[in-house]
């Protein structure tokens, strides 16, 4: 496990040193950038002195070089004329390939495109990724993307680039959702995706009901909604049990969560054993630790985040988070579409994390999601995304 593969190394390596050649050739404006994300080069420079403390610090070091690869990434989406419009394009692009080839491994491709969880042995389908609950946070974020585009379009914000753009994306809309639902084709095959989703959606729609009164209020109760979730996401593991909320036998899951309750009751004693620094960015999940507690991830993120860099890491993430949301507000009084979809990311991510663990690196969909939402403000671009929208559609 801790070889890892030589063929993924050398990709990352080609591809950070491509990306590094990019920012110099555009003459790329480093301290502006940290600067403008200074959360999260403290949370970036954190997880780097965390190594000194890990007890595999030579591996904890080459898992955070990742963290390095997937800023310069976001950094190159900033250099671009109109960052948001690239962003577009870009989740355009992860969705209109990913999602049909997904489909076509599962379906088709069955020696590369499904798995079997060791535990149980049930059948799970992973397409292009290499777990269930990744495939499905590809799948949430193709299904919630398509949904804003639709709703942007119907209230003529947008005009599709050709005439069956809608109908193409209403057909990929459906694989991701036959996709979301697994070999069981059952929503809750994925329950917290589901959730996470659904949290997703509700917040859209209170938001563009909100808009006609300003959408002040909304964005209020918002905030303090991700912050009660990021605060219930953290207790959850430690009582063992979904607190407060029990939305388990909705979802159509038993009280132990398919067995999370009991991976939480091994981890938990272990987060405090280091409770302030952790046992160092990625210096925990190897193969003895993997082999000793039979999982290869704690099933909750904000537990995932304490193993590694304890209660400082913890508070740090929130800090982003919170700094994200603030740009998202500024965002969204200029431009409310993007705002919204922005708020509405990060209320799917810190909730994706109360059952499972796609918060303790930038590497996962979610978390490359808000990464990228974030990096990519820029004073101005709103405007510049307005003017642009009207003029297309007035040349239309």
């Amino acid at each position: 496990m801790e070889e890892g593969s030589p063929l993924d190394r050398a990709f990352l390596i080609i591809l950070l040193c491509l990306g590094l050649i990019i920012l110099a050739k555009r003459k790329f404006s480093w301290s502006n950038a940290i600067k403008e994300n200074i959360w999260l080069m403290v949370l970036i420079g954190y997880m780097l002195v965390s190594c000194l403390w890990s007890d595999i610090p030579f591996l904890s070091l080459k898992r955070w070089s990742r963290q390095v690869i997937a800023v310069v990434m976001a950094f190159i989406l900033l250099t671009e004329t109109d960052p948001r419009k690239a962003l577009k394009s870009l989740f355009r692009r992860i969705i209109y390939i990913l999602i049909p080839f997904s489909y076509i491994l599962t379906h088709y491709f069955a020696e590369y495109g499904r798995a079997y969880v060791h535990h149980s042995g049930d059948l799970m389908w992973t397409g292009v990724t290499s777990h269930k609950n990744q495939l499905c946070q590809l799948c949430l974020l193709s299904a919630f993307f398509i949904i804003w585009s639709f709703i942007r379009r119907r209230q003529e914000r947008d005009i599709p680039s050709v005439r069956y753009q809608t109908y193409l994306e209403v057909f990929i809309l459906i694989l991701a959702f036959s996709l979301m639902g697994g070999p069981e084709h059952s929503f809750v095959y994925s329950a917290t995706s589901t959730s996470a989703f659904a949290a997703g959606l509700s917040a859209l729609i209170l938001l563009s009901w909100k808009k006609k009164s300003g959408a002040i209020l909304g964005q209020k109760v918002l905030l303090a909604l991700i912050v009660f979730i990021f605060i219930y996401g953290t207790v959850t593991p430690m009582l063992g049990r979904l607190s407060v909320i029990d939305f388990s036998s909705t979802l159509g899951r038993e009280k132990t969560l398919k067995g999370r309750t009991s991976v939480w009751g091994q981890l938990v004693p272990v987060a405090m054993s280091r409770p302030i620094l952790g046992h160092g960015f990625g210096g925990f999940w190897n193969t003895e630790a993997r082999e000793l507690y039979d999982i290869s991830d704690s099933h909750n993120g904000y537990l995932g985040v304490l193993l590694e860099i304890g209660f400082v890491g913890l508070l740090l993430y929130a800090i982003f988070f919170l700094s994200s949301f603030r740009k998202a507000q500024r965002v969204m009084a200029q431009d409310f579409d993007w705002g919204a979809l922005w708020i509405c990311f990060l209320l799917m991510a810190v909730t994706h994390n109360i059952a499972e663990s796609s918060l303790n690196t930038l590497m996962t969909i979610l978390m490359s999601v808000i990464l990228l939402l974030t990096v990519s403000y820029k004073q101005g671009t709103s405007n510049v995304m307005q003017e642009n929208d009207l003029s297309q559609q007035n040349g239309s």
